[in-house]
């Protein structure tokens, strides 16, 4: 009969956020074979040791991103504390059994440390109001981050077509934290009022562990004449009924939770 030392539950997470503690596992079935160690590495050195015969039981070789919380640590589970740019790496769990077979059974995967940006994507450069035929040139931007957040625009709700976007390059602060720019271009049409507004979005996103939002609200309604006086006005020449054009800002993390202010619809009084 030949033991294999068998890895039951090996967790490396993806992704950890910087500042925060991130929590490594190795759950191992020996198979009838003894323990001789437990023993991590990053980027090929080691950090941790776990020798059962040993006292103490324990070796910890902290530094360079590596802060092992020794309390909380045990032989299946490691905790890392205050985890920074500098911890990301390739980390790698081997259990080892005992004389006279030496088997080792090990598991290796990438955790990459992210520093997500303080708050949402700012828009910028939005007017109150358009008129039909304006030219809409807006930018959306997510600050210092790491890495930068991927950015998308969507215009009423479907994503803006690629001849509408600009891409500008991702600048860098001198603390290695980035900052991403995407530009939206395009001529309002009325087509983008046929359900009475038109929501500009933008969308930041860092891999699977951030997702942020901010939309504005353009919105096309017939206005009072108590309000002409106030509002931009425009004429649409099919119909002969007059618009006003209004803009709210909505900043949102949760793609559900969008609001926006409306106006009760009347008819322009006419003349002739």
């Amino acid at each position: 009969y030949t033991w294999a030392i068998k890895l039951l539950n090996v967790v490396i997470p993806p992704h950890a956020i910087r500042g925060q503690n991130a929590k490594l596992r190795c759950n191992y079935d020996m198979e009838g074979d003894k323990l001789y160690s437990i023993k991590w590495y990053r980027n090929g050195h080691e950090f941790y040791r776990f020798i059962p015969t040993d006292n103490p039981k324990t070796t910890i070789f902290n530094g360079n991103g590596i802060n092992v919380d020794e309390h909380k640590s045990t032989e299946t589970e490691i905790i890392l504390r205050n985890v920074d740019l500098s911890t990301t790496g390739q980390f790698r769990c081997e259990i080892s059994g005992e004389a006279p077979l030496f088997q080792t059974a090990y598991s290796e995967a990438i955790m990459a440390v992210v520093d997500l940006p303080d708050e949402g994507p700012i828009i910028s450069g939005g007017f109150p109001r358009y008129n039909i035929g304006d030219k809409v040139n807006v930018n959306c931007t997510s600050f210092r981050s790491k890495p930068a957040a991927k950015l998308k625009w969507y215009i009423n709700g479907e994503q803006a077509d690629k001849v509408f976007v600009k891409t500008y390059e991702v600048t860098e602060d001198n603390d290695g934290l980035e900052t991403s720019t995407l530009g939206l271009r395009f001529k309002v049409r009325e087509k983008h009022f046929k359900n009475g507004d038109l929501k500009l979005k933008c969308t930041a996103t860092i891999a699977t562990i951030y997702w942020k939002s901010n939309e504005e609200s353009v919105q096309g309604v017939r206005t009072q004449s108590a309000l002409a006086s106030e509002s931009r006005t425009l004429r649409n020449s099919g119909t002969g009924e007059y618009f006003a054009i209004d803009i709210t800002h909505d900043t949102s993390s949760s793609p559900s939770s969008l609001s926006s202010r409306r106006i009760t619809s009347h008819h322009l009084p006419m003349d002739g």
